[in-house]
Order: C-alpha cells, then sequence, then structure tokens
C-alpha cells in the first residue's frame, strides 16, 4: 500500500469536522498522500460517476449508480434521526397543493431528491439549482416550493420560509429506520486492506476533532464562509454522531434499504452483498 490518493468532501460543517485531521496532517496516512478535493456534494456525486475520485463523499441516492466501481465505508457517512431535508415554501402550503407545482432540488442523485420521488405526492416539475440558491428563489417566487438541505434546517424562518414536509420525519415513519443521507465510497480496485486502512483513519480523524474542537474549529469555519457559529455548533451536532464512527448494523440496514428502494424506482440491479467492504470479494 502506498502512492496518492484523491480525496473529495464537501464545505459542510460535518464533513470538514470529519476531515480536519486527515486534510492538515494531523493524521498520519503514510504511506498515502492526499490530494484534496471540497466541493459541493452533488458536484462530488457526478465526479464519482465519471470515477475520477478514489474516495469521496457522495449522497446516498448516487450509490445505486456506482456499486460497479466503488464500495461504501462504515465510517465518515452522515446518518441518524431527525436531521433530513425539508420541503419549504413561502406560505403555508400541503404536498398536496405542492403535488403539480415547481420544487426545487439540490441535484438529480441528492438523497433529498430521491425521498422527494419516494413520497410520491410530488409530480410537477423539479428544478436543480444549488443548494444555497435554493431558498431565496423560494423566497422570490422564482419556484414554488424547495427542498432544503444542510443548514437551511436552521434558517429557513429567518427567511420567512413555511415547512410542508420533514422528508425525514416521513422516512422515519415508513421504516422505523434512521435515515442515510450521504456516505464515503472508497474504489473497489484499492483493494480491502487499503478500505480497512482509511475508514480507520477517518475515525481517528473525527474523534481528533471530538477531542479538541478549538484546534479544528478554523478550519471548519473557513469552509463554511459565511454561516454563523451557533448554526455551524447546530449542523455538527446534528449530522455528526456515533453512525459516523462506524455505522453498525442499524445504519447498514438503512443504508441497504434506501438503495433497494431507489434501484427499484430506477429500475436498476441491486445486490445488497455488493455495497460495503468485507461483504464480498
Amino acid at each position: 500500500m502506498n502512492g496518492r490518493l484523491s480525496l473529495g468532501f464537501s464545505p459542510c460543517p460535518n464533513d470538514t469536522c470529519i476531515f480536519w485531521g486527515l486534510a492538515e496532517g494531523h493524521v498520519d496516512l503514510s504511506p498515502f498522500s492526499l490530494d484534496i478535493t471540497v466541493a459541493d456534494v452533488e458536484v462530488l456525486n457526478q465526479r464519482a460517476v465519471q470515477g475520477s475520485l478514489d474516495i469521496t463523499k457522495i449522497s446516498i441516492h448516487a450509490m445505486v449508480h456506482l456499486l460497479g466501481e466503488y464500495r461504501l465505508l462504515r465510517s465518515g457517512g452522515a446518518l441518524g434521526r431527525g436531521c433530513g431535508p425539508l420541503v419549504v415554501a413561502a406560505r403555508n402550503l400541503t404536498m398536496q397543493d405542492l403535488s403539480n407545482r415547481t420544487i426545487a432540488v439540490p441535484g438529480r442523485l441528492t438523497t433529498a431528491n430521491l425521498l422527494l420521488k419516494l413520497n410520491g405526492i410530488h409530480r410537477g416539475d423539479c428544478v436543480v439549482m444549488p443548494f444555497d440558491r435554493i431558498m431565496p428563489a423560494v423566497a422570490r417566487g422564482e419556484v414554488d416550493g424547495g427542498v432544503i438541505i444542510h443548514e437551511g434546517r436552521f434558517t429557513y424562518p429567518s427567511m420567512g420560509l413555511q415547512l410542508v414536509l420533514d422528508l425525514g420525519a416521513w422516512w422515519e415513519m415508513q421504516t422505523g429506520l434512521p435515515l442515510p443521507l450521504g456516505g464515503i465510497i472508497m474504489k473497489r480496485s484499492l483493494g480491502r486492506d487499503t478500505a480497512r486502512f482509511v475508514e480507520a483513519r477517518i475515525r481517528e480523524s473525527l474523534l481528533l476533532a471530538r477531542q479538541y474542537p478549538d484546534r479544528a474549529n478554523p478550519f471548519i469555519s473557513r469552509h463554511a464562509q459565511e454561516m454563523e457559529p451557533k448554526v455551524i455548533g447546530q449542523h455538527i451536532d446534528m449530522f455528526v454522531n456515533d453512525f459516523s464512527l462506524n455505522l453498525g448494523s442499524e445504519g447498514e440496514t438503512a443504508v441497504k434499504h434506501m438503495l433497494e428502494a431507489a434501484s427499484k424506482m430506477e429500475g436498476l440491479p441491486f445486490a445488497s452483498e455488493s455495497v460495503f467492504w468485507d461483504e464480498a470479494t
């Protein structure tokens, strides 16, 4: 095992918290070195579809298109309860009100878009736009509703927007499972030993950020741009949890359940034993 690995993660506080130690060299990755890409998760989804990153954060939805070349690691992901995308509108509406209207989504391959489709009520047009443009577009009336993610969960009331549906709560009610939003994938060609090694280093990086939050905060804040410190803290508290250290059996079940539902909806083949490392050769 040696060489350079390309790693992609988003600028969102949960990812920068988890990967701070690796990105800033506080976790020893030798004999490997890293080429790092920080980009919106939908950009990373597309980079993974192109096969241009060795290890990267992706939306769980995107994984149905990536099972041939990648497998999921069990650390570094975003999965939990009470943390899902929200459908919002500029006035008090129901999903039935929005059923044939235009809704903005933060990417075709995002889990947010998948959840909207699995819910099944909306049959109108979807407009793809960067996640940080969705709330302003809804507030200006450019679209009738929007599926918001990340810090939008905490800030939408400040823009005068109304909650229409909590898609995460809907998922939990339907399945009884935690919601898998994103995960870390690695190319199958790199092999099982490298996967185990990288999983362990990601856990080490996360534990280091928990132990030394004051050291990690400048890196997190720099990538969060104009996000307020309070919102950064809320973001990390919601999306970085024990599932981020290790999915465990409950987390793996949730991921496979979502991938099976997505595969069925999109007419794609799905083999549950091909999702995670150590399940098959």
